[in-house]
């Protein structure tokens, strides 16, 4: 964990985020917390980290999701490098994937 990122104003906005039920509460609250460009560069990142770990190329990635290099790079360095959120929410997405199938 990164001790830069924990606080307690940290802390409440994660237990926030944790009592949201559904996607469309999830909608209403990151609409409100957050700007339109926010949750789309979000939301970008997620998929480029997806894309990454399907073994996709920069190229690819960029033409499917619109990310630079440099986001890409840098979704690729906390792919390999931190602390594993993107890998842990990877794994958890496939997981309930597979199991609704």
């Amino acid at each position: 964990m990164n001790s830069k990122l924990k606080d307690e104003l940290t802390d409440h906005l994660f237990e926030a985020i944790l009592k949201l039920q559904n996607i469309d509460e999830c909608y209403n609250f990151f609409e409100d917390i957050c700007t339109v460009a926010e949750i789309k560069a979000l939301a970008q990142r997620l998929e480029v980290a997806k894309m990454l770990k399907a073994g996709k190329t920069y190229t690819e990635i960029s033409e499917k999701t619109g990310a630079s290099t440099a986001t890409i790079s840098r979704v690729n360095r906390a792919l390999n490098y931190g602390a594993d959120g993107y890998n842990m929410v990877l794994e958890r997405l496939d997981t309930h994937i597979l199991n609704e199938d």
